[in-house]
């Protein structure tokens, strides 16, 4: 089924991840196919032996960068082999070696490099006197180094000085000697930052760094991240190097073996490839896997807050008011329907300079009974607390519920191709507004339309690798996208792209078909959508849902290949499909084992009587309304020892932001979130959470507001 090398790669992801070959080559097998990571943990487990999603996309990604490290070695083989000097054993160790570290240090001493100090001194003939100094016998090396003079080399010193250029430069390329080293940074390595002379007052938002010094085995991640970023600007020197000595010492011991001139020759070499070619390079390669650590750890943090934040409670199909407050400009206010259609929009002038407070709230009273208002959105920005004590002052014919929503990302999607081709009759002011009402009835279905780092929930999300921050952020979207389930028929073209097994073209296909054709009654539909063909439907049909369809299971997450199974159990037990559906007690009459065959196993099974039980359910928990502290509108008004309730933003390695409805979140310390030790604020708070905190400090001049959960 797999060749030798991909045989190969699937044990060492098998060992590595502690799963059974079996599961890694029937997921590998199944990526390969095309398959998707939500399609093949939801409706292969009898391959993969259950594994979720995590497990899956690290299957996933340790196989993509084993083929990387395949192709590098080919890279190296032939570069080596063009020299004539690729050995047997050499080509086996490079075969068998799956470290990419370790693989540099092979190739390095073949490695084509610039000109160096090294290979001017071999060009000058000087290479016969590294290999004398090398072996540490003579004790006047004066008298040897002075056969070498020249008139390119025109003293013993010179000759001396080259010869030692020589060795420095074989032993930054020795295995062992780089290895002393790295150990020495693992072990001992310390991270030190200073303020670059004159930028004090410039870089004063790194004040904490100026001059700081820690062992990198204690230094956070989100620390690591700021020293990098002051770095970047300009404001920061940041080095990260272990103690000399020790470092020098070692690599003594390891390379002078003798005790005269030639071997105090050899040391003085070890010094210089240390200082000059070793200690810069095993730097660099230090603080790229600190880099590509803390990125891991912020790619981390951010998923997993844009996982929350997509899977937040959706109010539902609700004709909803949405408003972008602001004072000057005015109010945007927008009705929409309950499928998220533009019904009507206008300003309103509720604040100063304007003040128009009567004529704003009977405006918004007379636009809820007009439209059937059930629900009204304000967004959180600018003069968000003003509008929403206003429009609790109106008395609504209806019961009318009103919600403080993130507007984080809404300018950004009004001014985004998606939100032209949307409402291309629409300035942005209306798009933001609209934004911000449809957030309210379905977050996931809004903010799929948004990049994710414009969404406000990152750790330095501009700071890590860009395209591996996109690539863990897409995944995240898919994810949620297959978890809740599509609407097939009311779903815009964002949101299908990220259904299994589609994308841009295939979502635009779709809804082009659903336009020209109405709405689709049945998922075999999907396989007349142009391009759309039987491995995409496979892939996307069990993750869309058709509301009022004429089977009822294109309603709920049973698969169209297990149809079938269903069929049989509502057959053997003399009722409908449909019937079997409404009815929990002829559910609990299904002999779930006679339906196991050599392609469907207990967990499809399973799954499939699970699903039955509450077909087509969004799992998402239903939305609460929150609210702030009546009079507290600005950081002035708050007082230290304030006990307030506040709503979570975001959550970082070091605590976690709230809002308290003052226009500047406050932080809570990763040490003021419970009356214990925390170490993963993730463990204490959910992004959307509603807290109450209690008023450490409040900072106005630098805009932060200390908070803590202890004791309340």
């Amino acid at each position: 089924m797999f060749d030798a090398a991909t045989t190969k790669h699937i044990e060492i992801v098998a060992r590595e991840l502690s799963l059974a070959f079996k599961q890694v080559a029937n997921t590998a097998k199944l990526i390969a196919e095309g398959a998707t990571v939500p399609f093949i943990s939801r409706y292969r487990k009898e391959l993969t032996g259950s594994l979720d999603e995590v497990v899956i996309s690290a299957i996933r990604e340790r196989l993509a960068k084993l083929e990387e490290l395949a192709k590098r070695k080919e890279t190296v083989l032939s570069t080596i082999e063009e020299q004539g000097k690729l050995t047997d054993e050499l080509r086996h160790r490079i075969e068998e070696c799956f470290d990419p570290v370790e693989l540099e240090d092979i190739y390095l001493p073949y490695k084509p490099k610039r000109r160096t100090r090294a290979t001017i001194a071999k060009e000058r003939g000087l290479e016969p006197l590294a290999e004398i100094l090398m072996k540490q016998k003579e004790s006047n090396v004066a008298a040897v180094a002075q056969k070498f003079i020249t008139d390119e080399v025109p003293t013993v010193e010179a000759a001396l000085e080259g010869a030692r250029d020589i060795i420095a430069e074989r032993i930054s390329e020795n295995e062992r000697a780089r290895n002393i080293v790295r150990n020495h940074f693992h072990r001992y390595a310390i991270i030190r930052s200073k303020v670059v002379k004159g930028k004090e007052e410039e870089g004063a938002k790194f004040s904490d760094y100026f001059a700081w010094e820690e062992p990198v085995k204690k230094c956070a991640s989100h620390r690591f991240m700021a020293m990098r970023r002051g770095q970047a600007e300009g404001f920061l020197r940041v080095s990260i190097t272990p103690p000399d000595d020790p470092v020098l010492d070692d690599l003594s011991q390891a390379f002078v073996t003798g005790d005269c001139e030639a071997a105090d020759q050899v040391d003085y070499a070890i010094e210089d490839s240390y200082k000059r070619l070793i200690e810069p390079s095993i730097e660099n390669e230090f603080t790229s896997e600190l880099k590509e650590k803390a990125d891991e750890e912020a790619i981390m943090v951010f998923s997993e807050n844009l996982r929350q934040l997509l899977l937040s409670p959706p109010l539902g199909q609700k004709s909803v008011l949405g408003i972008d407050p602001g004072y000057k400009t005015g109010c945007k206010v927008v009705c929409l329907d309950a499928l998220g259609n533009l019904l009507h929009n206008e300003t309103i002038y509720p604040h100063p300079p304007q003040s128009e407070t009567g004529k704003a709230m009977s405006k918004i009273s007379s636009l809820v009974d007009s439209y059937k208002i059930e629900a009204i959105a304000i967004g959180n920005g600018t003069a968000s607390r003003e509008t929403e004590a206003l429009v609790k002052r109106i008395r609504f014919n209806r019961d009318v519920r009103v919600f403080v929503v993130s507007e984080d990302g809404a300018s950004i999607y009004s001014a985004s191709p998606t939100a032209r081709e949307e409402f291309p009759q629409y300035d942005v002011t209306v798009r933001g507004a609209i934004s911000i009402g449809r957030r309210l009835m379905d977050p996931l279905a809004e903010l799929v339309k948004i990049d994710p780092k414009s969404i406000g929930v990152g750790q330095y999300q501009h700071d890590v690798d860009q395209g591996r921050l996109k690539q863990g952020l897409d995944s995240v979207v898919e994810s949620c996208v297959n978890h809740v389930g599509v609407n097939l028929n009311t779903a815009s073209k964002h949101l299908l792209m990220y259904v299994s097994g589609l994308g841009p073209q295939l979502a635009k296909n779709i809804v082009d078909f659903r336009t020209e054709n109405g709405e689709f009654s049945s998922r075999a539909q999907l396989k007349k959508v142009p391009r759309l063909g039987e491995k995409a439907f496979e892939q996307c049909a069990g993750f869309l849902r058709i509301a009022d369809a004429t089977n009822p299971l294109d309603n709920s997450a049973v698969h169209p290949e297990s149809y079938h199974v269903v069929e049989s159990m509502a057959k053997d037990l003399n009722c409908t499909v449909a019937e079997l559906l409404k009815d929990e007690e002829l559910q609990s009459k299904i002999e779930i084992k006679r339906y196991i065959t050599e392609t469907v196993g207990l967990p499809t099974l399973k799954d499939i009587v699970a699903e039955l039980a509450k077909p087509g359910r969004d799992p998402r928990q239903g939305i609460r309304v929150f609210e702030f502290a009546e009079g507290i509108f600005s950081m002035e008004d708050l007082v230290p020892g304030m006990v307030v309730p506040g709503i979570v933003t975001n959550i970082t390695n070091f605590g976690a932001f709230v809002d308290i409805g003052v226009k500047q979140d406050g932080l809570v310390h990763i040490s003021q979130m419970a009356d214990r030790f925390v170490s993963n604020p993730a463990d204490v708070v959910k992004l959307h959470q509603h807290v109450t905190v209690k008023v450490l400090e409040v900072d106005i001049p630098r805009k932060r507001i200390q908070l803590s959960m202890k004791g309340i």
